[in-house]
């Protein structure tokens, strides 16, 4: 038992202690504020400033409206744009990236006729970069071998045109609008991008809907268009959804021209050399060349970016955009 001094002088140690902590705490802050509990305050915003977001009254995917007034609709966009607002260090990439390939991306939609919105397909394909999935799917639009190979592309351990933005963007375009003029209209063309033609008939078939927002499709397919609209929204309006980024942080677009090449290349070492810059960024400029050597197809004429003068400076290409 501990006599009633002998607490009331514990008691006062734990007080005094107490407040010399407490003092300590409220000092370190006033670094924050001139104010020390305005000090707290602002830190502790920092650390957990996790909310939602407020979605415009209208949203609208390749000039088609989302119909946000139903429930599910509603919480499916809220869902991606809350996983993608906070997947942070890769949604703040997919920005930067962004600024580097849309404008390529944006021109050839256009060419094709293929709303602007599609760009932001990319994004919830492979997040503007030339990734490799698990079953094989290859490039920005994750393109499948045997896919590629029936549309005319070039895929083999030498070359793999999948990799090429153009030419994978490209056969993008071409299965959108065959897409298009058999579903007439463009939420669902994109889907049957993602799921396939045939599972997208399948469902069409036992739901009796015609709408991608009424169907009950794979999750992946599910989410699709949801992602690509929770991407539409951040990269227009990065600050809204807690992403600082100014001019300088954005990937500049590479300044390259083009060399036409239709016969035998053995050494692109050499090659890189000859044009004044080296075997690492020509494959940087042209991942779709899988050797350092070349062996072309008869009769086929290959385009090879070269790096532009100043490319690699940044502030010469920053300058050049």
């Amino acid at each position: 038992m501990i006599n009633s001094n002998r607490k009331a002088v514990l008691t006062a140690f734990i007080l005094t202690g107490t407040f010399i902590i407490l003092l300590s705490v409220t000092q370190s802050f006033k670094g924050f504020s001139s104010s020390p509990d305005k000090g707290m305050n602002q830190v502790f915003d920092t650390i957990y400033n996790i909310r939602t977001f407020d979605l415009p009254a209208n949203i609208t995917f390749a000039g088609e409206k989302m119909p946000l007034d139903n429930f599910d609709t509603k919480e499916s966009l809220e869902r991606e744009l809350l996983i993608s607002a906070y997947r942070h260090s890769s949604t703040m990439l997919i920005i930067m990236r962004a600024h580097r390939y849309l404008p390529m991306i944006e021109k050839i939609l256009k060419k094709n006729n293929i709303p602007e919105d599609f760009k932001y397909l990319v994004a919830a394909e492979s997040d503007y970069s030339n990734v490799v999935s698990p079953a094989g799917a290859t490039g920005f639009w994750q393109i499948m071998p045997e896919t590629g190979r029936e549309n005319g592309m070039e895929i083999n351990s030498v070359v793999d045109e999948r990799y090429d933005v153009e030419k994978s963007t490209q056969f993008a375009c071409d299965f959108f609008k065959k897409s298009y003029d058999k579903y007439g209209n463009w939420t669902l063309a994109a889907a049957s991008y993602n799921g396939g033609r045939g599972a997208v008939d399948d469902q069409i078939e036992i739901q009796h809907q015609k709408n991608y927002y009424d169907l009950l499709l794979s999750e992946e397919t599910a989410r699709y268009i949801f992602r690509a609209v929770a991407y539409k929204l951040i990269i227009t309006d990065p600050e809204k959804y807690g992403f600082r980024l100014t001019v300088k942080d954005l990937f500049p677009e590479l300044k390259y021209r083009e060399v036409k090449v239709d016969t035998v290349v053995t050494d692109f070492t050499a090659f890189a050399q000859k044009f004044g810059t080296n075997y690492k960024i020509l494959k940087l400029l042209n991942p779709w060349l899988r050797k350092p050597y070349l062996t072309p197809k008869t009769n086929k004429e290959y385009l090879i970016k070269i790096p532009s003068e100043g490319m690699r400076n940044i502030e010469n290409t920053e300058a050049g955009n």
